[in-house]
């Protein structure tokens, strides 16, 4: 790995470390083909997946380590299940797949004539040639310009966004319980809001519900959960627009009946720590007080979308999706893929469905090409239908012309997504955690920390993220060297004394020897303290 840059500063001609990244050189091209899959998501795992008994080499990078399976984020967030079930290790579900490799790392920069790949972690930067690159970057939350929302109000697109979701759901009732202890008003502290009747909107607006008038209706004291106001904001006319006006209507009454204020023609202008404002089509507008506030209105394609259309001339429509030929690649560029959230073809939905069967699609036209043989007709969507859950023994489907809705929809919502959850171990796992929470009342998991709820407000004050908290590459090498030896030199001597103690019996006995502040000879006061906590 190169030194960091050098530069100097122009006042006192002090040179002056400067915080650039690092940048790897570019290897020598390998002569198997190289294909480059940028994302773990849907796209990306099916995609590197399908590639298995081709003679390629599959170079898979990505921002996470873990494939994960969104729809089910809202149940993390809510304690039904943990993160482990819904986002298994990449490595672990490819560690069977010879001809492919995983790389972490976020994507800066794609290179659409020299055939490369830019990414970074932690400030250090490695370039991988491609011979087929498969772009299945996803999207992320959209707030309509207005990114600072995102601080009061976030999204749900991560495993992070959902543990912070969980540590703030739980955290407001903890406050709640006290405040109420107190004597102080808490209205603002038991009031949730969901911005968007999507589905995920939908879904976590009847586990939010739930999970008060159900769930945690015996565990306080000072206060009733079942109190709790739950409030579906969107801008839009109906609930659940993608599913039709009946499906959208019935959903819409059983939120209510759970209890959930559905709140439609409201466009959110305003949010804030307390609360935040919305505006009807008349021109009133309406203030709620509420702590806890869950984005999931929109979405935007990822930035790499803009990168390959300022290379190709390629057009973007609203929500930074880039326009792709038939067949999936890019105008002037056919070794270029892009797959699901990403792309604007037909107006195809941002569903996982989408992504998987493009992804098959790409890996297929690659194994063409290699093997001489036409090209494939052009990509074709075939629409499996869409669900989405309302609350236990709720859900809505729409299967071709096929609506459905209540308990045998809320069974297939069930099939489906088990069946798509990756792993048997995740899959046992799920059905237990579902049966105690849709059978019993209980939550497995409902551990929140404060880390969790402000540890992203937190990295983003600072000036350049995580990487302000990581040193440059062979940065005072020699100091933390000198360092670890005085450690070393601490933990054996804290060693020989622990087994001199316990060979000798001399522990509980009162020993003459020892210093008023209680010290035997021979241990530092270090070394004593780290004894100690070890113990």
């Amino acid at each position: 790995m190169t030194e960091p840059n050098t530069e100097l500063n122009t006042s006192n001609d002090t040179p002056t470390r400067a915080p650039a990244t690092v940048a790897a050189s570019v290897p020598p091209r390998p002569p198997r083909h190289q294909v480059v899959v940028i994302g773990s998501g849907f796209g990306g795992l099916f995609g590197t997946k399908a590639l298995k008994r081709s003679d390629v080499d599959v170079t898979m990078i990505a921002k996470t380590t873990h494939h994960l399976f969104q729809p089910l984020l809202y149940q993390v967030a809510t304690g039904i299940l943990s993160e482990g079930e819904i986002a298994p290790p990449t490595r672990e579900v490819l560690s069977g797949q010879k001809n492919a490799r995983v790389l972490l790392g976020e994507v800066t920069d794609i290179d659409l004539e020299a055939q490369t790949v830019t990414s970074q972690v932690l400030g250090r930067e490695t370039v991988t040639p491609y011979d087929s690159l498969l772009v299945a970057a996803g999207s992320s939350q959209s707030y309509f310009g207005n990114d600072h929302f995102a601080e009061f109000a976030p999204g749900m697109k991560s495993i992070d966004d959902a543990l912070e979701l969980r540590g703030r759901i739980f955290g407001a009732f903890e406050l709640a319980e006290l405040w109420t202890l107190a004597g102080r008003p808490v209205d603002h502290l038991l009031t949730f809001v969901v911005v968007g009747a999507g589905p995920t909107g939908v879904e976590m607006a009847g586990q939010i519900a739930e999970l008060s008038r159900r769930t945690l209706k015996r565990d306080f004291r000072a206060i009733s959960s079942r109190d709790a106001r739950v409030v579906l904001v969107d801008a839009a006319s109906q609930v659940l627009p993608p599913f039709g006006a009946t499906l959208g209507e019935k959903t819409k009454r059983e939120l209510e009946k759970l209890g959930v204020e559905v709140m439609l023609g409201a466009m959110v202008t305003d949010v804030d720590e307390r609360g935040l404002e919305v505006k009807y089509k008349d021109g009133s507008t309406q203030r709620i007080e509420a702590v806890t506030k869950i984005w999931a209105a929109g979405v935007q394609a990822n930035s790499l979308s803009k990168t390959l259309s300022e290379q190709t001339g390629a057009p973007l429509d609203r929500a930074g999706r880039i326009g792709v030929n038939p067949d999936l690649t890019l105008p002037g560029h056919p070794e270029v893929f892009v797959v699901g959230d990403m792309i604007a073809l037909d107006h195809l939905p941002g569903v996982a469905q989408v992504a998987i069967q493009g992804a098959k699609y790409a890996a297929t036209s690659i194994d063409h090409r290699l093997e001489g043989k036409p090209p494939q007709k052009p990509f074709k969507y075939f629409d499996k239908g869409s669900m989405a859950t309302i609350s236990r023994f709720r859900a809505v489907a729409l299967i071709g012309k096929i609506r459905l809705s209540g308990f045998i929809a809320w069974l297939m919502w069930l099939v489906v997504h088990l069946f798509y959850v990756t792993g048997f171990k995740n899959r046992v796992t799920a059905v237990l955690h579902w049966g105690v929470s849709f059978l019993g009342r209980g939550r497995s998991e409902r551990t929140a920390t404060e880390q969790q709820i402000f540890g992203r407000q937190a990295m983003k004050r600072l000036e350049r993220g995580v990487q302000e908290l990581v040193s440059e590459p062979d940065d005072a090498g020699t100091e933390i060297g000198r360092l670890q030896e005085q450690r070393r030199a601490e933990l054996e001597a804290t060693a020989l004394e622990e087994a001199r103690l316990t060979d000798q019996n001399e522990r509980g006995h009162h020993d003459d020897h020892t210093d008023q502040s209680g010290h035997s000879g021979g241990v530092s006061d270090e070394a004593d303290r780290t004894a100690g906590a070890s113990r």
